[in-house]
């Protein structure tokens, strides 16, 4: 938990896209947090059939968030199982691979850039990183990450953190990896459905593994201070050399939720826990439903939803976090009139067989 301003920062960096499936809006607020801590990445095209979109929250600092905004989904698109069409094991793979290449000097060096070592913005914006666009998605895709002598070669990553929940869109499927308690959810037919879990200590998959690991949870918090079972970061909770990265005290483990998409799902929403302490899954679906008949950009609509969780004071305990949302809409195909005609005979002679 970060400290709080006695005025928040309500000034938002709000951003829209569209290409021939989707649309998406964005938007995210500081709020009464003294810093911003959250990220976020927005890729229309990362190739043909492919888009990606994912929110990190960070704690303890920006730097991890703003790193796996800019890394990620590098990762993801150049692992060899991403090429072989297996794009759940590259997400899992990706994770883990945050932290291995946030280690040593040049995860160090890198880190003191994103974060706070290295001052090249200030206010609202020092905590923010763009999403760039298709077309310099991949510029850094050939980087090998390799070894780099120096005074931090022995760095073994960062004690702050990251939570990490991400999607990708790709042809009639969805897939949903996500650790900590940013969540994505999906809107059919105007149900709510959430497409990841919040990773809380006192969930009894996660508290079997940090006692198995040699640690404890006091007052919903991991060893008395995280209130996160899974992160990307936190090294602090990671060091035992006895176990594998999966079962840490706090892993970087995914959950991955793969499902297809149906005519009646209209929208996603992946968002920060600063939105969800505020509202359900359903209230955000009904909230957002309601906005998108005003026929306005996606990223009013997030910004009304930040300004509707936001707290008047600090006194009202939620609302007071930084908030991050993405919106992503489905558009629905429109048929030319032959295929209409074509589909109706179809459904009519469909409908005489028995």
């Amino acid at each position: 938990m970060g400290t709080n301003l006695s005025i928040p920062r309500t000034e938002k960096f709000s951003e829209d896209g569209e290409n021939d499936n989707l649309r998406y809006g964005l938007s995210s607020m500081q709020g009464w947090r003294a810093t911003m801590e959250d990220a976020h990445a927005a890729h229309l095209d990362v190739d043909s059939s492919t888009s990606f979109f994912g929110v990190y929250d960070g704690h303890g600092g920006k730097a991890v968030a703003k790193f796996c905004a800019k890394y990620l989904h590098q990762q993801v698109l150049k692992s060899e199982e991403y090429i072989a069409g297996d794009v759940g094991t590259s997400l899992q793979k990706a994770f883990f691979r945050m932290d291995e290449m946030m280690r040593g000097q040049r995860g160090w060096r890198e880190l003191a850039v994103l974060g706070d070592k290295v001052k090249g913005f200030n206010g609202m914006i020092e905590g923010l990183i763009r999403s760039p666009r298709s077309s310099d998605n991949n510029k850094d895709q050939n980087d090998d990450w390799g070894f780099e002598k120096g005074p931090h070669s022995d760095f073994d990553g960062p004690t702050s953190g990251s939570t990490a929940c991400v999607a990708i869109i790709r042809n009639n499927l969805i897939f949903v990896a996500n650790a900590g308690d940013s969540r994505c959810i999906i809107s059919r037919n105007g149900q709510a459905y959430n497409l990841s879990r919040d990773h809380k200590p006192e969930l009894a998959i996660e508290k079997e593994r940090i006692y198995k690991a040699g640690g404890f949870i006091h007052a919903g918090r991991v060893n008395g201070s995280l209130n996160l079972a899974r992160a990307i970061g936190d090294v602090d909770f990671k060091n035992n050399r006895f176990l594998s990265a999966e079962k840490q005290v706090v892993t970087a483990n995914p959950d991955i939720n793969i499902v297809d998409l149906h005519d009646e799902d209209e929208f996603i929403v992946i968002a920060c826990d600063g939105i969800w302490d505020c509202l359900s899954s359903q209230q955000l679906v009904d909230f957002v439903r309601q906005e998108l008949l005003l026929d306005t950009k996606l990223s009013e609509v997030c910004e009304r939803v930040l300004d509707r969780c936001l707290a008047p004071s600090l006194a009202m305990g939620d609302g007071c976090d930084n908030m991050t949302m993405i919106l992503v809409q489905f558009k629905k195909p429109v048929q030319t009139s032959a295929a209409a005609q074509e589909q109706s005979s179809s459904n009519e002679q469909g409908a005489s067989e028995p």
